[in-house]
């Protein structure tokens, strides 16, 4: 029998590592039942979206990209296509390509970023990858390649690695050549080879069981691995444009957080590489679906524990597409698109490495903004890790504090919360009869 514990039993936990944000997680536990649970976000205003009134259409792309700088493509291009729907225009044909390029470069650098940074010293038992690098120093090295080839890729497309600059509405300021472009296949395909080590060595690793209790939702697209553009879809036979996303989501406010807790159709879901790959993996490229065979996930994965699985599985799939795209690329004519303003009013998801992004946006006559909605991943997750860590603290209430508390973290950083978004606890608070 484990010892008796206090009446009340209050546990401070310091920063929470490998993750950004201000947080903490209020639990009031009596006897074998969670009575309470609050995971309180303090996320300090940013004011990204009335920044942006006033502002000509042509401006969110360059704007919003500094609202991460982990994942700022998936800001510029869902703040260009939401002004491109505004205007009635739809960019496809070599410069869509591209869009699809840079993004691979996001998804390697992002997800490589988790898998070996953030979330590997987990399952490994580290406090941080400095300390893993010392047992792991080959693992370490082989997310540092993916990364680095992630981050080669948004430079070359987009101008620089970080906050890319070359992103535009309407396409690119200037289109890479194909020699440009072709001296990143070497490197793209050493990736691939990582990646599918990757796949292989997270597979490998110790998983909680625990299965996500929430509908799942992401873009679809016919006969693509949905990225820049599709539907969205849930798991609960949600089918919409993203222009409909609104009018199923609901973003609001509770008193113990600050980050806005978004609800879709009155009920909880989950966004991200769960979503995508459950809804999704029959898209996958061959490769990576042998891949998912070969290590024993099926078709779908609801358990966030295996997510550094699904998105190891990811990073594959944007190599492939990544090397794909290089060897059929040909320079389009003009590097965009024009797109004139209208008063008018436009939406876009895509899919950041966290999950849908939604961006809206009204503009006048003149293209002026008059109005501007962004939804992010996180604020979308952050009923479904409530959720995840109760079910994680009823099942661990035997559990030594300091190791339920480590068990919580993990909880969050499962769901890879976005850096620019959430969640730093500054403690963990315990209330315990």
């Amino acid at each position: 029998m484990s010892p008796e514990r206090p009446r009340n039993r209050t546990i401070k936990v310091g920063d929470l590592t490998r993750v950004e944000g201000e947080g903490r997680l209020r639990l009031r536990v009596r006897g074998k039942r969670v009575e309470t649970l609050q995971l309180d976000i303090f996320e300090p205003p940013r004011y990204f979206e009335a920044l942006l009134r006033g502002r000509t259409y042509l401006e969110p792309v360059d704007i919003t990209a500094r609202i991460c700088g982990i994942c700022p493509v998936a800001y510029q291009l869902t703040a260009a296509q939401a002004v491109e729907a505004a205007c009635g225009v739809v960019v496809d044909g070599p410069l869509r390509e591209l869009r699809r390029l840079i993004y691979c470069g996001e998804w390697i650098q992002s997800h490589a970023l988790h898998v070996y940074m953030l979330h590997a010293p987990d399952f490994l038992g580290y406090d941080g990858v400095v300390d893993m690098a010392r047992d792991h120093p080959d693992a370490v090295r082989r997310g540092l390649r993916l990364k680095k080839a992630g981050n080669r890729l948004i430079e070359v497309v987009g101008g620089r690695a970080v906050h890319p600059v070359n992103p535009r509405v309407g396409g690119f300021h200037r289109a890479p050549s194909r020699p440009e472009l072709a001296a990143l296949i070497d490197p793209l395909e050493e990736a691939r080879r990582d990646a599918l080590a990757t796949v292989r060595w997270a597979a490998g690793l110790d998983f909680p069981e625990l299965e996500v209790d929430a509908e799942l939702v992401a873009l679809r697209e016919p006969g693509a691995y949905a990225v820049d553009r599709g539907r969205v879809c849930s798991s609960d036979g949600l089918d919409l444009e993203p222009a409909q996303f609104g009018e199923h989501v609901a973003e609001s406010q509770v008193p113990h957080s600050s980050a806005l807790i978004s609800t879709m159709r009155g009920r909880t879901y989950l966004v991200g590489p769960l979503a995508r790959y459950s809804l999704n993996s029959k898209q996958l490229r061959p490769e990576v679906r042998a891949a998912a065979r070969e290590v024993g996930l099926g078709p779908a994965c609801r358990n966030p524990f295996r997510s550094i699985v699904v998105r190891s599985l990811e990073i594959l799939q944007a190599c492939g597409e990544a090397l794909e795209i290089i060897r059929r690329y040909r320079p389009p004519d003009s590097p965009f698109v024009d797109v004139e303003p209208q008063a008018a009013e436009g939406s876009a998801c895509t899919e950041a490495p966290r999950g849908l992004l939604y961006h809206r946006y009204r503009l006048d006559e003149q293209g002026k903004i008059l109005a501007a909605t962004i939804v992010p991943p996180t604020s979308q997750n952050q009923l479904a890790i409530e959720a995840d860590l109760r079910r994680l603290v009823e099942h661990g209430l035997d559990l030594p504090d300091d190791k339920l508390a480590h068990l919580c973290e993990r909880g969050v950083r499962n769901h890879d919360p976005c850096i620019s978004c959430a969640a730093h606890f500054l403690r963990l608070d315990i209330d315990r009869a």
